[in-house]
């Protein structure tokens, strides 16, 4: 019978050695293996208690596609470290303290103005206990106020980016990052950077020194909802300024009763007597298609504002300027090439950028774009540096000085004022960029790139004949944003196809092997794809798609996409390493090994059941629960010394 059970078990090692467990599981000594749990606070990750051995997420995490939730965030940012948290159910997170609802949408709410001796200075920051290192409010104030040439007399909404000082830790409980990861991939935050939302307002003022009362009501937000916090100021900025302090405490008040910004369902936010209704994208969303959120009659007095997007901006309006050049533009974007937008305001400039970054939509932009850009910013020095190539970056500017400072950009967009055109737009060529002598210079593209693909004629008369039917600019927009959807897709999906044919087949996985490597990316293979299985099944267009294909290849844009899919296959092969773990019979395996074996066994399967949580492996929430189960059933099958320690136990 022995030598029958050993035969059974061929990979067994000899009498007096540990038999191999199941791949990626390296064993520690027995002493630490049998440590008692190291205290909460300590620094070690043991909370004590049998429910550590229970995985948290449930199905909406555990099976949630890796594709779909795009590279995590960067080493720039706070939320890598948050990642390794506890993460809390939303409504236990929004319990815990005040001002926890207000950090889930904004980080804070600043004021601007301008002082005669100081200059731009930040007047007030609420809540107060916000932080804001010194660089960051220094930004602040700079990219707040239009250039002093932008002549922005009234009332200018735009918005700019800017990088957060390194080394900041996360104020909120990691439920944000859960929230995150249900999101598609563009509109995921990224940790590294701040969006400031401004509402400006310029008008003369004869009891003022400067004769003019100048001030920003600024909201600084990870989240990039251009639409909704446009829309917020645009009803909260002109009450503010007239009722002051006790106003925007109330405005932040109601901020801080909003539910949390969980993408997929209808949300209802208040704010000053009016509610917003909208509806954040999820990644399960079928792309190009915008979830349609019903003005309901409201039962109270208050009004009811129905939103239909969070984050896109007027597609047709802001590419009016440079009609005829959109689709090299969508070329210029996706192989990251850098970019300045020279617009006569920040309005302008903000759109055009934003527009410009949606344009790849559903492919993540992973460069760095700033919609509005100054000669203050802390970045300026390394964008402008002629000691190198210009960096993989879009900015918009509206100071004459960048017409001198950037001419050795290879390609700038110059715009006048935005307005829809009342009559067809007139063919403008591309210009050379030795003509680009000032913001002066008229609208248009100056450079001397060729673009891959041959025009798509039908898309610009499809739009010509919108505006000699006075076709709404929405409609225009969802036209613009259908062709580049189309575009986009036509061009990522080969690449898909050929990195799916690179995941190992299923049946080479083996619980007491390591999960099978992927195969390597050949870009020499892909091309050979392309013949049988290119664009041209899902796209018209003509032109060089090899050359665009390896021009991508070498863009900031595709590292970022094929690290999010290599991510994303890797943890698929744990999750069906983990599977195949729990489709055998280890309550047997145990019995048949020693106690230090099985001791060894338990810990290690502990630890996958954190990983799959921690890493938030698309594992059905069933096979947790089994892994589960083996484990309680292996730990009740051993001496009541070795349960008690094994209950209490933590795993790294």
């Amino acid at each position: 019978g022995r030598a029958g059970r050993t035969a059974a078990l061929p990979w067994r090692a000899a009498r007096g050695r540990s038999p191999p467990l199941p791949a990626g599981m390296v064993r520690p000594p027995l002493r630490a293996r049998l440590a008692p749990p190291t205290p909460r606070g300590s620094g070690g990750s043991g909370r004590g208690g049998k429910s550590h051995l229970t995985p948290r997420g449930g199905a909406g995490v555990g099976a949630m596609s890796r594709r779909e939730r795009g590279p995590e965030p960067g080493p720039g940012g706070a939320e890598v470290a948050a990642e390794d948290a506890e993460p809390e159910s939303p409504d236990q997170c929004l319990s815990l303290l005040p001002w926890d609802r207000f950090s889930a949408w904004l980080h804070c709410v600043c004021v601007v103005g301008f002082d005669l001796e100081l200059g731009q200075a930040v007047e007030v920051i609420y809540p107060p206990h916000s932080k804001l290192t010194d660089k960051e409010k220094t930004n602040i104030c700079y990219l707040s106020f239009p250039d002093s040439n932008s002549g922005c007399l009234g009332d200018t909404q735009f918005c700019f980016r800017f990088r957060r000082s390194p080394g900041r830790k996360v104020s909120l409980c990691c439920f944000l990052d859960q929230l995150d990861r249900d999101l598609p991939v563009y509109l995921k935050k990224d940790s590294a950077y701040y969006y400031g939302y401004v509402y400006f307002r310029q008008v003369r003022d004869k009891s003022l020194k400067r004769g003019y009362f100048q001030k920003s009501l600024v909201l600084i937000s990870k989240l990039p909802y251009v639409h909704l916090f446009r829309t917020m100021l645009k009803q909260i900025a002109p009450e503010y300024f007239e009722k002051s302090e006790a106003f925007l405490e109330a405005v932040c008040s109601d901020i801080d009763r909003w539910p949390p910004p969980v993408p997929g369902k209808v949300l209802q936010l208040p704010i000053m007597g009016l509610i917003m209704k909208l509806q954040i994208p999820t990644y399960r969303d079928k792309p190009g298609t915008t979830p349609i959120v019903q003005n309901m009659h409201q039962a109270d007095a208050q009004i009811s504002m129905a939103l239909p997007t969070v984050h896109e901006v007027d597609l047709f309006r802001c590419f009016c300027p440079v009609f005829f050049h959109i689709q090299m533009l969508w070329e210029l974007v996706l192989l990251g090439e850098p970019l300045v937008v020279m617009a006569p305001s920040p309005a302008e400039s903000s759109e055009t950028v934003l527009a410009l970054v949606s344009c790849i939509s559903p492919l993540k932009y992973c460069s760095d774009f700033r919609p509005y850009f100054t000669i203050h910013d802390s970045e300026f020095k390394e964008y402008t540096t002629r000691t190198q190539a210009p960096p993989s970056v879009i900015l918009g500017v509206t100071n004459p000085f960048f017409a001198k400072t950037l001419q050795h950009w290879p390609h700038i967009i110059r715009i006048g004022d935005i307005k829809l055109p009342g009559e067809v737009p007139k063919q403008v060529k591309v210009k050379k960029l030795k003509n680009l002598k000032t913001l002066d210079s008229k609208p248009g593209v100056y450079t001397s790139y060729k673009p891959y693909l041959n025009k798509d004629e039908e898309i610009v008369k499809q739009l010509q004949k919108g505006v000699q039917q006075k076709r709404p600019t929405e409609a225009q927009s969802v036209i613009l944003r259908r062709y580049f959807l189309e575009l986009t897709e036509s061009f990522i999906i080969p690449l898909e196809r050929y990195v799916a044919s690179l995941m190992p087949l299923q049946k080479c996985i083996s619980p007491w092997k390591s999960p099978p490597q992927l195969r390597q990316f050949s870009q020499d293979d892909f091309m050979k794809t392309l013949e049988k299985a290119g664009p041209q099944l899902t796209s018209g267009l003509k032109g060089d798609w090899i050359g665009l294909y390896r021009h991508f290849l070498k863009s900031p844009n595709f590292d970022g996409w094929f690290r999010s899919r290599q991510k994303e296959m890797t943890q698929k092969l744990e999750a069906l390493h983990l599977e195949a773990l729990c489709n055998e019979n280890l309550v047997f395996w145990s019995q048949k090994h020693t106690e230090v074996e099985t001791v060894d066994l338990v810990l290690k399967l502990k630890n996958k059941l954190l990983q799959a949580d921690r890493e938030h492996l698309p594992v059905n929430t069933d096979t947790l629960k089994k892994l589960q189960t083996h484990i309680n059933d292996i730990i009740l099958a051993l001496p009541d010394d070795l349960q008690d320690i094994l209950l209490k136990t933590g795993t790294t």
